[in-house]
């Protein structure tokens, strides 16, 4: 994961670095939808137009930032984009399109709308200058009616039993706050420290020094994947919820993931102990892929064998360095 020291928080940023983040986000976002349209054209030319007229709207607010930006700070717009500011959640690369349907693209474009909104709201709070505060205003209204348009048209391809709006931003926020987190967690927790246990298991065959290495290993790995979520983003424009229950959650699934299959190693025999954290290693794997396959969409199938794989490979190295 990135740490955000070599980018600047959207609290230290001027009020001219604000029109101009804006500015080049509106034309990220733009060309975004131009190609949600050429993607979508030739089997949903209705849903293409929907985002053919969206990509113009956002080149008019563009047009309208560069305005008030010429107004107040004269011609020259600083550079600086998405990248630049931590917390700014990044859009998908254009390029994986192709393996998007319809209402994930659909999802996408609200998702986007909703954090453009979420940014002009913050960016209208912190501006001094009436005019620009009630266009930052505006462009906050507008763009809660392109998230109302993306989500509207989508509604025509729901079933009836589909999740209402505010279900689905509730699950939504918990999934950002706590289940990215603490499954990122897990998966480091679980498979990361697979090979120094076993490594040191089968090195030396002694329990409580395999025991006491696991310990170490979980801890530190919770620390480190804790503090490096909280730091990475606070939040604020990415909706993802506090980067303090964001870290908690990463650091103590990291941690709990290492001590699953250390703890078998208070077990005096050498070998109950390891088939133990064996066993111990396939049921956190499994739930690696549960947790996938219920909250990230990811076919069961598929996240088992990524996970299952990745473990084992792991598990292998650790038992070939161990044994040598």
């Amino acid at each position: 994961m990135r740490f955000t020291f070599q980018r600047r928080r959207f609290s230290d940023l001027s009020e001219q670095e604000v029109l101009a983040l804006a500015i080049s986000s509106e034309e990220d976002d733009a060309r975004i939808y131009r190609s949600y349209a050429q993607h979508l054209r030739q089997e949903y030319p209705s849903t293409a137009a929907v985002f053919d007229k969206m990509a113009v709207e956002e080149d008019q607010h563009r047009n309208l930032l560069i305005e008030r930006h010429k107004t107040r700070f004269g011609d020259v717009i600083p550079l600086i984009r998405r990248e630049h500011v931590a917390g700014f959640y990044q859009r998908r690369p254009v390029w994986l399109l192709e393996n998007l349907s319809l209402e994930t693209i659909r999802d996408e474009a609200a998702a986007m709308e909703r954090r453009a909104e979420q940014f002009y709201l913050k960016a209208a709070a912190r501006s001094t200058d009436a005019a620009t505060r009630s266009l930052l205003g505006d462009l906050a209204a507008a763009e809660a009616g392109h998230t109302d348009k993306a989500s509207g048209y989508g509604q025509q391809h729901l079933d009836e039993g589909a999740l209402n709006s505010e279900e689905k931003t509730k699950r939504r926020q918990f999934i950002l706050t706590w289940v990215q987190p603490g499954l990122a967690g897990l998966m480091d927790g679980s498979v990361s420290t697979l090979a120094p246990i076993f490594a040191v298991a089968f090195a030396t065959q002694n329990t409580w020094t395999t025991f006491l290495v696991g310990l170490a290993a979980s801890v530190g790995a919770g620390i480190s994947m804790g503090f490096t979520e909280a730091a990475s983003d606070d939040g604020e424009l990415s909706g993802r919820g506090s980067p303090i229950k964001r870290g908690f959650a990463s650091g103590i699934m990291t941690t709990v993931g290492g001590l699953g299959h250390a703890l078998p190693y208070l077990i005096a025999d050498f070998y109950t102990a390891t088939i133990t954290a064996i066993i111990v290693v396939f049921i956190e794997l499994w739930a690696i892929a549960w947790i996938q396959n219920k909250y990230m969409d990811t076919p069961m199938l598929r996240a088992a064998f990524q996970v299952v794989l990745g473990g084992a490979l792991v598990f292998a190295a650790g038992v070939l360095i161990g044994s040598g």
